[in-house]
């Protein structure tokens, strides 16, 4: 374990310990709080340092491999300009399909232990594919799932709300909230206890930061006044930023989601639709699609009644939609052993020409 206090309260674990000390001693250990613009936010022993990757990171890191809030990493270079020379290995990953670049991946955050899809209760109707989307995401991450509904203040029955989500996400934990009256806050406490990091994601104006402001028992993370016209926030967190909690445990609040793609792994999606993946498991061919195959259990379970087929459509695109991104990943991993070869072939004529 690390003497240091400051990073004991950051969640630092014999393990990484272990994985620091494979490295050359010298480099500084810290956990990212906050990326910007290319910059880091790095908490140390000695206190906040703003580095950015080396150069030699930026070109040999994976996609995806930069340091992201909930990061441990080791800094090298000095004082003036502190560079974030590793990445330690990550126990789980937020990610989700680069909504800028094609066959991209962006890590949301790391080394999260769970993660809280926040709604809001009064949103009719509840955006139940969404929350689907969002499950397949956070159980492909390796993190823990849980639901929190918001603003349940506003909602005239909450209840039903509650029944719809339990249909779609089984063996899920549901939390209902009230920034209103702080109903629901301290069960999320109760499970950030030291040592534990949650994060937030969900829709804009979902309730996010003012959960925050709750846990942290200030007006920490800023946000506006709702719109009169549809109980909805103006204001939306614009960095992710790993924040400690009187409780001892840390959460991460997000930017709202505008779009929640997949990306390869089918992981997530069969623990997201357990009922459908169990289904699949009586089905006649081993490779069954569920679109008119013959001996199909699925398709059987929705004319008998006992799967709305609102379900295999939202599980049939997701589906399509991780297929897609397998198919780009190989396009570009052929491009790039093209481009590969053309660069070796080029120093080989310049070798022999040069002799």
């Amino acid at each position: 374990m690390s003497d240091s206090p400051q990073l004991a309260l950051l969640g630092f674990t014999e393990v990484i310990a272990a994985q620091i000390a494979a490295y050359a001693p010298g480099l500084v250990p810290g956990r990212v709080t906050r990326s910007d613009r290319g910059f880091v936010f790095v908490m140390t022993d000695g206190g906040i340092v703003i580095a950015r990757p080396a150069t030699r990171l930026v070109k040999q890191a994976d996609d995806g491999g930069l340091p992201v809030v909930g990061d441990w990493v080791l800094m090298g270079g000095d004082s003036d300009e502190p560079l974030v020379e590793v990445v330690l290995p990550r126990s789980t990953a937020i990610v989700r399909r680069d909504p800028g670049r094609a066959a991209r991946v962006q890590v949301l955050a790391a080394n999260v232990d769970a993660v809280f899809i926040t709604h809001p209760m009064d949103d009719e109707p509840l955006n139940l594919s969404r929350i689907e989307r969002e499950l397949a995401l956070v159980w492909d991450s390796g993190a823990e799932p849980f639901l929190v509904f918001t603003k349940a203040d506003l909602c005239a029955d909450p209840d039903a709300v509650i029944a719809q989500a339990e249909a779609i996400a089984p063996g899920v934990t549901v939390y209902v909230t009230s920034a209103k009256t702080g109903d629901g806050i301290d069960a999320l406490a109760a499970w950030l206890t030291a040592g534990r990091t949650g994060a937030l994601i969900g829709p804009s104006g979902s309730g996010k930061s003012t959960i925050v402001n709750r846990l942290v028992g200030e007006d920490l993370q800023a946000t506006r006044e709702v719109r009169v016209s549809d109980n909805r926030g103006r204001h939306t967190t614009v960095s992710r930023e790993l924040v400690p909690l009187p409780s001892g445990g840390l959460l991460i609040d997000t930017p709202g989601l505008r779009a929640v793609g997949m990306w390869e792994s089918t992981d997530g999606l069969d623990q997201a639709f357990s009922d459908v993946a169990e289904l699949a498991t009586h089905c006649r061919f081993r490779d069954c699609q569920h679109e008119g195959e013959p001996g199909c259990a699925v398709e059987a379970a929705v004319t008998a009644g006992d799967l709305p087929a609102r379900r295999l459509e939202s599980y049939r695109e997701l589906q399509t939609e991780i297929r897609l991104v397998t198919e780009q990943l190989d396009v570009r991993a052929r491009l790039e052993r093209k481009r590969e070869d053309k660069l070796l072939a080029k120093t080989i004529k310049r070798f022999y020409r040069d002799r």
